[in-house]
């Protein structure tokens, strides 16, 4: 992991400002000459700039986005708890970490600081911008704001603005957070009972009814208690308990509310209509956060873009899981992204 520190006034949409920005990055592979070989990945909401880990099956050596074709590069978002500025970092007025100070930073404001990024590393132009779910948040609003800078767009479970419905899980997560006990206190460690209760609310969103029925299912008809899916919802918030933090999970999630591509644009319609890259939208035919709905209305009002549909039983987290099915997607789109070495 890479780290890049601009020392100047960052400016909030919200009206807010940050003294300074850091953020850390990964980056693999090599720049072309020419820098024609960017692949520039936008992570989701806990993941981290590691892409080759989090989505091994469609980046790495003998991937589709093999690090011998492409320059992949992929940046922590602002606000989370691995590596880049965030609620654990210092608040230069306090000498303390912001916790609970930290301010609101929307999509938009994360798109700016990767800008700074993107100018650090001299890359003019991106081969191709990818994300999936919040990460499509992001590469929408990168395209809005530099139409020319993608010449291909790949927007995987995503929408031109949160739902209704998304946000009312993200608030009933926020809600669980909020009901520790410990959340008020200014430690790191604030808030972990309820960031797992958070992620256990979040799953429901992430996963569908039939995945559930065919992985959780019981053996024992007569069974009374102590159920797999219990033991399920208990291991998987355990799991982020132990990797991420309460602050940062409570802040992203008011991030991804913030998504709105039309606020002070105009409408989603017209704004999607200024999108210049070549764009290939996918969407997970099960997935009951970001349903395929929203993905249609995005390749509705893109121009130049393609829809396709991924037939799978694991919901929205299908867009993690069913790399293959995305790799062939890839292979078979219309969209200039292969580069042969």
């Amino acid at each position: 992991m890479k780290k890049f520190l601009s020392k100047s006034l960052f400016g909030l949409e919200g009206g807010s400002s940050l003294p300074s920005v850091e953020i850390a990055y990964h980056t693999v592979g090599n720049l072309a000459p020419d820098g024609s070989n960017v692949v520039w990945v936008c992570h989701a909401l806990t993941a981290n700039s590691d892409v080759c880990d989090w989505w091994s099956g469609l980046f790495g050596s003998g991937k589709y986005f093999d690090p011998k074709r492409y320059f992949i590069v992929c940046a922590n978002v602002l606000g989370s708890c691995y590596g880049s500025s965030g609620p654990l970092s210092t608040n230069p007025n306090t000498g303390s970490p912001y916790y609970h100070d930290w301010p609101l930073v929307t999509i938009r404001d994360m798109v700016q600081a990767h800008e700074l990024l993107c100018a650090h590393l001299g890359i003019s132009k991106i081969h191709t911008l990818i994300g999936g779910s919040m990460g499509g948040f992001q590469a929408i609003e990168w395209a809005i704001k530099r139409p020319h800078l993608a010449e291909n767009l790949v927007l995987i479970a995503t929408s031109a603005k949160h739902s209704p419905w998304g946000i009312a899980f993200n608030e009933s997560q926020r809600l669980a957070i909020q009901a520790d006990t410990t959340w008020n206190e200014k430690n790191p460690e604030a808030g972990k009972r309820g960031l797992l209760a958070a992620r256990s609310i979040a799953l429901l969103s992430y996963r569908h009814y039939n995945a559930y029925n065919t992985s959780q299912a019981e053996q024992e008809e007569n069974k009374m208690e102590d159920f797999k899916a219990a033991a399920y919802q208990h291991y998987q918030g355990t799991k982020l308990v132990n990797r991420f933090n309460a602050f940062s999970y409570y802040s992203l999630t008011r991030s991804m509310d913030s998504h709105h591509i039309g606020r002070k644009r105009g409408s989603t319609e017209q704004t999607l209509g200024t999108i210049k890259s070549n764009t290939l939208v996918i969407g997970i035919n099960s997935d009951q956060l970001f349903p395929p709905v929203e993905q249609a209305h995005l390749a509705l009002h893109i121009p130049n873009s393609q829809l396709e549909l991924i037939d799978s039983p694991y919901g929205h987290d299908g867009f993690l899981i069913e790399t293959q099915k995305l790799t062939e997607i890839l292979v078979e789109s219309n969209l200039p992204i292969y580069l042969r070495t």
